[in-house]
């Protein structure tokens, strides 16, 4: 039995304004200065259209681009079939520049509007989606730290589609310790004509997404590289804007440039997604002898600094990969248990076979699938409307708070909704049995994809130690604090709402306890016995994500069952509630809890 790929992803508009308008508070920050367009229907106007566009130009080819992949012939990449005419209507459409200022051509949406549509178009194909999501990075640096002539060059054609990004960090000879990156940047003896001082740039970079690509008129590669007499380690590394053409006279692209892909890497999963190998400098190219033209952005020894912004942007997005990649393949092992029909039901309600959606087992995994993928995206949309009240609130001491808790959220949604996705595609294979390990089917594409989440822009263990790190230690744990605080304001709230079921306040509650005593022994160990400290921080991160899951889903059940009792969940029920978004979720918590408080000593006593 096999599904129609085309149609198995139907994106979940309702589910998303739900999340938006009842817990992350679209209506207050359409009020702040800058988010007046982010009107209730103003957003589902937009959703509606993504959706559209979505499920009928994007979700199609995700098969095709995982059969056919991306070819590299001579030193240029074609693209899968269909997807250069596609990212050409994806930007066409604005969606490149939802989030982006309008000043550049952007739209100037809050990010809070962005991320369900991010949500949507990697939910149908995630080796399209990488391409705008490196590009989106690359605005955010730019914005950040390019310089004037950079932002008015690079800018418009970025956020129009017509040049596209990528992130140039790790080596042969690195992996993900970039103090060990020797690309070399020395300042050109033959300096062109525009204002910029170039850099001649030479080396190597190794995973580098949509590196090379038909798809855009030019690609600008942002590039950690060392100047003469930088510092040692990463304090000595720069970061360098090395277009693939050089920008011409009236934005038109110019000569070509000393970079070059040699080979595209052969990937488990998103396969459409070309993984480029890229050369600098071996004297190819329109550009001379000694290395590809790169223009400084920022200053010098800075670079991995500016980089962070790059990275800290697309490892948000990377979680809500995770978040689309898991509710298209709960929704395609949905589809295909309504489809198959097997096997009497247990309970003797019929004397025939009946689809396997009605199997207890098969409701089990199905369970399992949906709750973290809501939960996942709740805790999306919450940081997200942080990161716009950081931004827009009128109060400074607000926006600190504000910024603290999205810098907090940032690396338990990307690890956790990463992990979480990785769990969900596994079961999806589960539901669809034999036919699961067929490829025809599709759900082996998603559990192939979906391993990739968990590794790039920073493993999981990376992003549990800046957690702990950086987001915890660094300021006494206060934003855990603020969280905790906010857990048990809605226990309280589900436990004095009469419409609502007091047990589902109560698993929140036994849980909250467990996820401040678990911090504290973390932190503590994280700076007096760091290996023991180390050991511990995955199994917080994860407990983390199921704990700021669920108190998402919590504060948005609240907000529409007691608060607004005229409004109802949509999809959801006030007796399945509980069943459905507590107990599978938060059963997990203990065994991870005790795991943060005793799980590291056969680990740092294990040896080889």
């Amino acid at each position: 039995m096999s599904q129609n790929s085309t149609t198995c992803y139907t994106p979940p508009v309702q589910d998303m304004l739900f999340v938006l308008t009842e817990l992350a508070g679209l209506a207050e920050l359409a009020q702040l200065p800058g988010c007046e367009d982010a009107a209730e229907d103003t957003v589902q106007a937009i959703l509606t259209e993504s959706a559209k566009f979505n499920h009928e130009v994007v979700a199609p080819l995700n098969p095709i681009g995982d059969g056919e992949g991306a070819t590299l012939k001579n030193s240029e990449v074609s693209s899968a079939s269909g997807f250069k005419e596609a990212f050409k209507a994806y930007t066409e459409q604005g969606w490149q520049g939802l989030q982006h200022p309008t000043q550049y051509g952007g739209q100037g949406l809050p990010k809070l509007v962005a991320t369900p549509c991010m949500e949507m178009v990697n939910a149908a194909n995630l080796s399209f989606a990488l391409c705008p999501l490196l590009t989106d990075g690359a605005i955010e640096a730019l914005m950040t730290a390019g310089t004037p002539v950079q932002k008015n060059t690079c800018l418009p054609k970025l956020i129009g589609g017509e040049w596209t990004g990528t992130m140039n960090l790790t080596e042969p000879q690195a992996g993900s310790d970039l103090s060990l990156v020797r690309t070399k940047a020395e300042k050109a003896s033959d300096p062109d004509a525009t204002t910029e001082t170039p850099y001649r740039i030479t080396g190597q970079k190794i995973y580098i997404t949509w590196g090379e690509h038909d798809m855009a008129e030019n690609i600008l590669h942002l590039v950690l590289a060392r100047t003469p007499n930088a510092p040692e380690g990463v304090k000595g590394l720069s970061l360098f804007l090395v277009p693939k053409f050089l920008f011409g006279a009236q934005s038109k692209v110019g000569k070509r440039n000393d970079v070059f892909c040699t080979t595209l890497e052969h990937k488990l999963g998103i396969k459409a997604s070309p993984t480029a190998v890229l050369v600098y400098g071996e004297g190819k190219g329109e550009v001379g002898p000694g290395g590809a033209i790169g223009y400084l952005v920022g200053e010098e020894n800075k670079g991995l600094q500016y980089m962070f912004i790059m990275m800290n942007a697309a490892r948000f997005q990377v979680g809500v990969q995770g978040i689309g990649l898991a509710d298209h393949a709960y929704q395609r092992a949905a589809a295909f248990a309504h489809e198959r029909v097997q096997s009497r039901p247990v309970d003797g309600s019929a004397n025939h076979a009946v689809p396997i959606a009605r199997h207890p087992d098969v409701k089990r995994m199905l369970l399992s699938m949906r709750a973290p993928t809501e939960a996942g995206r709740a805790m999306a949309c919450y940081a997200a409307a942080a990161h716009d009240l950081a931004l827009h609130h009128p109060d400074h001491n607000a926006r600190k708070k504000h910024q603290a808790m999205y810098e907090f959220l940032v690396p338990v949604v990307k690890g956790w909704c990463t992990e979480m996705s990785v769990e969900v595609a596994s079961t999806g294979v589960q539901v669809h049995g034999g036919m699961g390990f067929i490829e025809e089917t599709g759900a082996a594409q998603h559990y192939r994809d979906a391993k990739v989440l968990t590794i790039y822009e920073g493993t999981t263990a990376i992003q549990a130690n800046d957690l702990v790190g950086r987001k915890t230690a660094r300021d006494k744990a206060a934003v855990v604090k603020t969280l905790c605080e906010k857990m048990r304001a809605t226990v309280q709230e589900l436990q004095a709402c009469t419409r609502a079921r007091i047990s589902n306040g109560s698993p929140l509650a036994r849980c909250a306890a467990r996820f401040a005593h678990g911090r504290r022994i973390c932190v503590c160990t994280h700076s007096n016995q760091p290996e023991r400290g180390v050991c511990r921080q995955c199994a917080l991160l994860k407990a983390d994500g199921y704990h700021s899951g669920r108190l998402a889903n919590g504060a948005g059940l609240a907000g529409s069952t007691c608060r607004k009792p005229h409004r109802r969940c949509i999809l959801r029920t006030e007796d399945t509630d509980c069943a459905l978004f507590c107990r599978p979720l938060l059963s997990t918590v203990p065994a991870l809890a005790d795991t943060v408080v005793n799980g590291y000593e056969s680990v740092c006593q294990y040896g080889l």
